[in-house]
């Protein structure tokens, strides 16, 4: 229907095709009857299925979940759900439009990111992404191209779930088959376990550390050399990065479940971590402070000035903090 006066279901002015995948089609289009015709996005899933019982089961299916993306909408860095039907054995869903550009094509157009820009980056998703988990909800598929900078205010935009395409591949007529030859995601951004068809909300974690290597080189994770072994990214070559943050993104990409960080409140956590200390350096000395002086110190009757104490504080919890990833780099949560 695309350049058609026809208009879809009676109201959708069909303009262009914004993108092909596996699972259907995604056109831009026009509303020709709510005040202001606004432009929408129309996906249009087009399961293989046959069998009339499995696809009433599937149609249920589709409600359930894209009535779980509706409330999702509203959330300001994910698009609003505006309508779902179904037609011609075919499944849809209307999402609002959002002008902007994908991270993909920005660092094809302006080159590689800092690490300062990757750390904002993540400090931006990862509220998003915890707010997701939340809701019970994995992604399946963060990526450069699934992540949208808004024209309008440049904040980030996490897009195109994965949650209703695994239902549907669930209720194929073929389901036997395509649990041996398909997932949900894309090959390099999904971790082990989601290509067993066992994803996780750690598994959201990986992809968006791949996202993350992927800004700082300009390169894909099918792109890199890995270890035989563990499966682990040989990454950190192509890039120049400070140790910490280089830590913390080797433990978002680690391929043990086991090893990786488990959930978007722990890469922020550890992130306000390195933060404080990369600040807070250059305002403490480097004088040997022993731990029982500050005990000693902390304790005493005598007068001290808030800086004093706040220096003193600080020293103290910097320490406490050495110890702990001391701690934790020979025992692994």
């Amino acid at each position: 229907m695309c350049g058609s006066k026809l208009l879809f279901r009676g109201c959708y002015q069909i303009l262009r095709v914004l993108g092909r995948g596996g699972f259907g089609i995604t056109f831009l289009a026009q509303n020709m009857v709510l005040p202001g015709q606004p432009l929408c996005v129309i996906k249009q899933l087009c399961p293989k299925i046959t069998n009339d019982k499995i696809w009433r089961r599937a149609c249920q299916r589709f409600e359930i979940e894209a009535k779980t993306l509706a409330q999702l909408g509203s959330h300001a860095q994910i698009p609003m759900l505006i309508d779902y039907f179904e037609g011609n054995g075919e499944l849809y869903l209307v999402q609002e439009y959002i002008p902007g550009y994908t991270l993909a094509r920005e660092v094809r157009k302006n080159g590689v990111k800092t690490e300062l820009e990757v750390k904002n980056f993540l400090r931006e998703v990862l509220p998003v992404l915890n707010y997701l988990h939340q809701q019970h909800v994995i992604h399946r598929d963060i990526k450069p191209q699934n992540l949208l900078r808004c024209e309008e205010d440049q904040r980030i935009v996490l897009i195109d779930f994965g949650a209703v395409k695994e239902k549907l591949v669930q209720n194929s007529s073929h389901s036997s088959h395509l649990a041996s030859t398909n997932f949900i995601g894309t090959m390099g951004f999904a971790p082990p376990e989601q290509l067993s068809l066992r994803p996780v909300y750690a598994s959201d974690i990986y992809a968006l550390g791949i996202t993350c290597i992927y800004l700082l080189t300009g390169r894909g994770p099918l792109d890199f050399d890995y270890n035989l072994n563990t499966g682990e990214l040989f990454w950190q070559q192509s890039v120049r990065v400070s140790s910490d943050f280089a830590r913390i993104l080797d433990k978002m990409v680690k391929a043990s479940l086991h090893e990786r960080f488990k959930s978007a409140h722990e890469v922020m956590v550890a992130l306000d971590w390195e933060n404080s200390w990369y600040k807070l350096n250059s305002c403490l000395t480097n004088q040997p402070c022993s731990h029982t002086n500050l005990q000693v110190q902390e304790t005493s009757s005598e007068y001290m000035s808030p800086a004093t104490r706040t220096a003193l504080a600080i020293r103290s919890r910097r320490t406490r903090h050495k110890k702990y990833r001391s701690f934790s780099n020979f025992h692994p949560l």
